[in-house]
């Protein structure tokens, strides 16, 4: 039997949404999965709204193009706004409250994080994305979460970090 999971990460920019979408991408990868990954963002430099979509599957991948994610990963409220009725039923909703005020999808699950929060205790503002990606961890090994990370960057500060911030959430 196969199975396949969408998943969009959505926020604004320069929260490190094309990058977990391509950890959770690379991770896939390792562990011998079928793996599309596409980025949409505005025309903001940064602060705009911006998103990715990966899909993962044991079989080859008809087509990246995704109407009703089985997860969203939402960093922001109108990432929410949009996706908590977009999602596909018994699909998982994880939401970043820190900067989301009015979480509750009637359709999904739904995972709440302080992401934001989180992050700031670790340090840097800037893994809450990790942390979200954490909540996948049921789908993303440690090792390949490592092995995309290590790809990603050269700075094993940001490896350590990034890891840190993943393991968290879990």
């Amino acid at each position: 039997m196969s199975t396949t999971k969408s998943i969009v990460i959505a926020g604004f920019g320069g929260q490190g949404l094309l990058l977990a979408g391509k950890v959770i991408a690379l991770a896939s990868m390792y562990q011998g999965k079928e793996v599309t990954w596409i980025s949409s963002y505005g025309p903001e430099m940064r602060g705009g709204t911006a998103s990715c979509t990966v899909v993962v599957s044991d079989e080859p991948i008809g087509s990246p193009i995704v109407k009703h994610p089985d997860i969203a990963i939402v960093m922001n409220q109108p990432s929410y706004d949009k996706y908590n009725k977009l999602i596909a039923e018994n699909g998982y909703l994880i939401v970043n409250t820190s900067l989301i005020s009015r979480p509750e999808c009637l359709e999904c699950d739904d995972v709440y994080i302080p992401a934001t929060e989180l992050a700031r205790e670790l340090g840097n503002e800037r893994v809450a994305n990790m942390i979200m990606v954490g909540a996948l961890k049921y789908m993303l090994p440690t090792k390949y979460v490592r092995q995309a990370l290590e790809e990603c960057f050269s700075n094993k500060e940001l490896i350590e970090l990034n890891m840190k911030a993943f393991e968290l959430c879990y």
